[in-house]
């Protein structure tokens, strides 16, 4: 496997050689090049950066290479030791520190790795200050200090800090949760979550029975939170006559929940979900990517407010946030962003919004998740072999759909109002593909509109 290198950071497997993995040389070139970033922004300065890694099996190791060069760069880091990706941004504003770095992979199975790289708001780089990154890391553009001026480590963990914030904000209602005596099965994939998100559900008075939730790195499933992967959450919610099923990756950014009867609440729909209870609590402007639900945008405007689009990436949707003023926002993946607590995706906080609206409504799980409007997702991929094709394809369906008005700010959305249905095409940076994502009011309709997208991208692969 190709070392993925990205506007965010790098990832990739660990085990192989230089350029076909991620190996301790590439975590030392690109840990110098963040820091020759730090260097030119503050010139000077003494900067301090917060690391914080997930229970992968390769985290010690690469946190041991990734701290070691930091201070060799003549930066001092605050370790947060164990901390989920939303629990290191926050540490980045607690300490008021010029940067973080976290040691993850997210969904990727066991023996990826990576390296993401947040700004002093705790926040990824943007396409501009990544793409310089990349640059100083392909030169090697590195300064390294005397034995005088080497950095310095302290030791602190911030999940409970996090945790706090989070019970502190005035939208989480403690006591409705409480009140509503739920009992939840938690799946947190033997990683961080594991140890992290019981506390939170304790605080908030909800029962909460583990699964998986040994952080041994050693992953009991495909660690992507999607119902594929997650049967035997949903059967143990059952099996326990549980209230609902909770599932985290293993950096706690996404989540999905499980209803009473064992069914998907639908990864699409935790979003939508939380951004029902917070717009009825605080109204405002909501933002998400441009392959997520129009659920999201259809209880924005039954609210009164303005929906975004933005391209896909978390970094892509908070931007947008900064620029609209969002209330909340995210990507239909799971990935809640309420930016009154921190502009990241936030599984804690989802949890905490999520279940303040569950107690307010008094519904169960099924009840909750049929109150929204519904769509189905077809998601396709078209193959392509030769890459200089796939420019051209985009633009002749652009082209082909003009009446309608397609947005073309990630490849070309096409949204058909009066069938309440979309379909996006966008080019992967990874593969030799485009991929084809669907929406319409029944499944039916919405493999049919894939179908007749697909159609018209072939006529063209074999013109």
């Amino acid at each position: 496997m190709t070392l993925i290198k990205s506007i965010s950071g790098i990832r990739g497997t660990i085990g192989g050689n230089l350029g076909d993995a991620l190996t301790p040389i590439d975590a030392v070139k690109f840990t110098a090049a963040y820091c020759t970033r730090l260097r030119i922004l503050y010139p000077g300065k003494r900067c301090k950066v917060v690391v914080g890694r997930d229970a992968r099996l390769s985290g010690t190791m690469l946190r041991n290479t990734v701290c070691g060069t930091l201070i060799s760069c003549g930066v001092d880091v605050v370790d947060a030791g164990l901390a989920s990706t939303p629990t290191t941004e926050m540490a980045v504003i607690l300490e008021k520190a010029d940067g973080g770095i976290i040691l993850t992979a997210s969904h990727n199975p066991r023996q990826w790795n990576a390296l993401k790289l947040l700004n002093e708001k705790g926040e990824f780089l943007t396409a501009e200050d990544g793409a310089k990154l990349l640059e100083f890391a392909e030169k090697e553009d590195f300064t390294f200090v005397d034995v005088d001026s080497l950095g310095k480590i302290v030791e602190k963990d911030f999940t409970l800090a996090h945790i706090d914030a989070v019970l502190a904000d005035p939208l989480v209602d403690i006591e409705a949760i409480k009140n509503a005596g739920f009992t939840a099965v938690l799946d947190a994939i033997n990683s961080v979550g594991g140890t992290t998100m019981p506390i939170l559900l304790e605080k908030l008075g909800v029962e909460c029975i583990k699964l998986n939730c040994e952080p041994t790195g050693d992953f009991a499933h495909n660690p992507e939170p999607l119902p594929a992967n997650l049967t035997g959450l949903s059967n143990a919610v059952t099996g326990n006559k549980a209230d609902m099923g909770i599932s985290v990756d293993p950096d706690v950014d996404r989540l999905a929940f499980f209803c009473e009867d064992g069914t998907p609440f639908g990864e699409e729909y935790t979003l939508v979900s939380v951004a029902s209870y917070v717009l009825e609590k605080n109204p405002g402007p909501t933002v998400s990517n441009l392959s997520s639900t129009r659920a999201l945008r259809d209880v924005t405007e039954a609210a009164g407010q303005k929906y975004y689009p933005a391209a896909v990436g978390e970094v892509n949707v908070t931007i947008k946030m900064h620029e609209v003023g969002a209330v909340i926002g995210g990507e239909g993946n799971g990935g809640v962003i309420y930016p009154a607590l921190h502009h990241g995706r936030d599984a804690y906080m989802g949890v905490a919004l999520f279940l303040s609206n569950l107690a307010h409504k008094k519904l169960k799980m099924t009840e909750l998740r049929d109150s929204y409007p519904q769509y189905f997702i077809s998601k396709n991929r078209i193959e392509v072999s030769n890459p200089e094709v796939v420019d051209k394809i985009l633009a002749k369906v652009t082209e082909a759909f003009a009446d309608f008005n397609p947005l073309t700010i990630d490849g070309v959305k096409i949204v058909f109002e009066e069938e309440r249905s979309w379909a996006q095409m966008r080019k992967s940076n990874t593969e030799p593909i485009i991929r084809l994502y669907c929406e319409a009011p029944t499944q039916q309709q919405a493999e049919e509109l894939a179908s007749r997208i697909k159609n018209l991208a072939n006529s063209i692969i074999n013109s």
